[in-house]
């Protein structure tokens, strides 16, 4: 059976009218376009769905019958295709992006803000995970869109720089560096050290700087989250060096955040997306939307 849109579309006009003329009319039809594709309809289903006579057009008992079906299905087609076409148009949509933390925290919500004032009908979700797993949920397609550091391995994904974060020393506010303003690698070495996990990009990062300057750090304790990092620091464990992206965060666990002087560790920040995935209509627009309002690097 091949009952069309505008054949239901006819049945239920003709059926709330009083003739086919009528019903034509509404349809702007011609009256034996109208009375053929009825008749069309008929056939498909196998019997008749009017009672005709040369006054007036009346259902018979199987279109009485059907007419609360053919209505509600008229209307769900064009409520389907109602919403669609606000999804391509942004009046409504749903996008689910990922960012680290600490971009979350910092930067994400101005852009959203911004974001949401121009399209106020997309409904967004964000995953705040680790660098590592903004990767990977952006590679599974998981998620539209990731903030986070440019990573070495790009592997079928594109990343648009929005600015270079440059890393900082952090200490408790009891520490004899707090007499400092500006610290070296040299002095953050000569003291015990909080680093991320083994398996982090920022350990990577920061134990390759200090293999370059031939120097040591004295490591007791390792954690999985920078929060967690800021609290062991916090309770005078060791120091530490994290992002700037942080530095709010660890202000406010009472931390004294310190620029590091001489050769700089610093990492480029930005969004990722796949590379050969077609984007939703909301996720396109906020990756246009950030990379038209990003100074060029």
């Amino acid at each position: 059976m091949n009952v069309s849109y505008r054949q239901l579309q006819a049945f239920v006009l003709v059926a709330q009218s009083n003739t086919f003329a009528e019903a034509a009319q509404k349809m702007f039809l011609s009256q034996p376009a109208l009375s053929s594709a009825i008749k069309k309809m008929e056939e498909q289903v196998g019997g008749s769905l009017f009672s005709r006579t040369t006054r007036k057009v009346q259902l018979s008992p199987e279109g009485q019958d059907f007419l609360p079906t053919a209505i509600r299905l008229v209307n769900d087609w064009q409520d389907a295709f109602g919403d669609l076409q606000q999804v391509f148009s942004m009046g409504r949509g749903k996008l689910s992006i990922a960012a680290m933390p600490s971009f979350a925290v910092g930067h994400l919500p101005s852009i959203l803000l911004q974001f949401q004032s121009h399209f106020p009908n997309v409904k967004v979700s964000v995953s705040d995970i680790v660098m590592e797993q903004v990767i990977k949920a952006v590679s599974d397609e998981r998620v539209a869109l990731g903030f986070t550091f440019e990573t070495e391995q790009l592997d079928g994904l594109t990343f648009f720089p929005m600015f270079t974060d440059k890393f900082i020393a952090v200490v408790p506010q009891s520490h004899p560096l707090t007499k400092y303003t500006t610290l070296s690698w040299a002095q953050l070495a000569q003291y015990p050290f909080i680093a991320m996990n083994r398996g982090s990009a920022i350990r990577r990062w920061v134990d390759s700087h200090y293999e370059t300057l031939d120097l040591k750090l004295s490591m007791v304790a390792e954690a999985s989250q920078l929060a967690t990092l800021g609290q062991f620091v916090e309770h005078g464990l060791g120091v530490s060096i994290v992002p700037g992206l942080c530095e709010q965060q660890m202000q406010r666990l009472g931390l004294v955040c310190l620029p590091i002087k001489g050769e700089g560790l610093s990492k480029r920040v930005g969004m990722l997306k796949k590379q050969q995935s077609n984007m939703s209509v909301s996720a396109q627009a906020l990756w246009d939307w950030v990379s038209q309002h990003t100074p060029k690097l």
